[in-house]
């Protein structure tokens, strides 16, 4: 499948009348899957082109890029075009938006990205300083890149729920970065890994999660792939309703490319 499919449209239209507004919504947004292509960098690094098709062929409509793998951006879109996918988000370190801003814009303009996600804090960044100065910095490219339509976010890991004099970082980052400027990709593996309550956030303020990768957690706390492990993601869909795009994402797979094909077909059997 290489175009956005609508996979439940023959259920939905039998049930129309007893689904929510909110609840069709999200069959339908569902229905576009996207990967994190971190899931395949060896194979992107090897060949991109050929990959992209591979993870088209799976029956992804989008992905989330982690670098181009062995493309040059244009490469890149051109590649992603042949396959029939979208590339709406990218996530680029901290300090590429800081130190290389107008690269980064023209690079989103060129491929398509409309999220620039930073998708981690360094350690050395993990303290009350460090905080402050990437809050700082994301909002400073944030107003930057709204203007040229492009939303700016963070996404998680466990560390930001660790306490810091009371406070968890993530809670600070939320308060501090402006929400008309920042929002947020919650990693739904790394939440529960940290024994948060992902729900509570999703449904305490929804317009602030656009963005969620779905990876599962074993009840040792192990990642694994969608569907293999104990989280209730039909629950936190259902809590979502600000969210636009699902990646699928596992950071460690025994064989990725059978690992992106099992976490497909658990989402699109999911209900809710």
């Amino acid at each position: 499948m290489k175009r956005r499919a609508c996979l439940h449209a023959l259920a939905l239209a039998g049930s129309a009348l007893s689904i929510s507004p909110v609840l069709a919504r999200h069959h339908q947004q569902v229905a576009t899957v996207g990967l994190q292509l971190y899931t395949v960098r060896q194979q992107m690094a090897d060949d991109a082109a050929a990959t992209l098709e591979a993870v088209a062929a799976a029956g992804y409509g989008e992905v989330e890029t982690a670098g181009t793998g062995n493309l040059g951006a244009l490469e890149f879109a051109q590649a992603l075009s042949n396959a029939g996918l979208t590339a709406p988000a990218a996530h680029l370190p901290l300090n590429m938006i800081d130190e290389q801003p107008d690269e980064v814009l023209a690079m989103a303009q060129m491929i398509g990205y409309r999220y620039i996600v930073i998708p981690w804090l360094p350690p050395e960044m993990r303290d009350e300083t460090g905080y402050a100065q990437a809050i700082a910095t994301l909002n400073r490219f944030g107003e930057r890149s709204a203007a040229e339509g492009v939303q700016t976010c963070y996404h998680n890991h466990d560390f930001e729920f660790k306490s810091i004099n009371g406070t968890k970082p993530f809670d600070r980052m939320l308060a501090d970065c402006d929400r008309h400027l920042v929002q947020f990709e919650l990693d739904l593996f790394w939440a529960a890994h940290a024994g948060i309550d992902a729900k509570a956030y999703l449904s305490a303020d929804p317009s602030r999660y656009p963005l969620c990768h779905i990876k599962d957690r074993t009840s040792e706390g192990e990642m694994a792939d969608v569907g293999a492990g104990t989280i209730d993601f039909p629950m936190l869909f259902a809590a979502g309703t600000g969210l636009q795009h699902y990646f699928v994402e596992h950071d460690r797979p025994r064989d990725p490319m059978t690992s992106i094909r099992t976490s497909i077909q658990a989402v699109k059997d999911m209900r809710f």
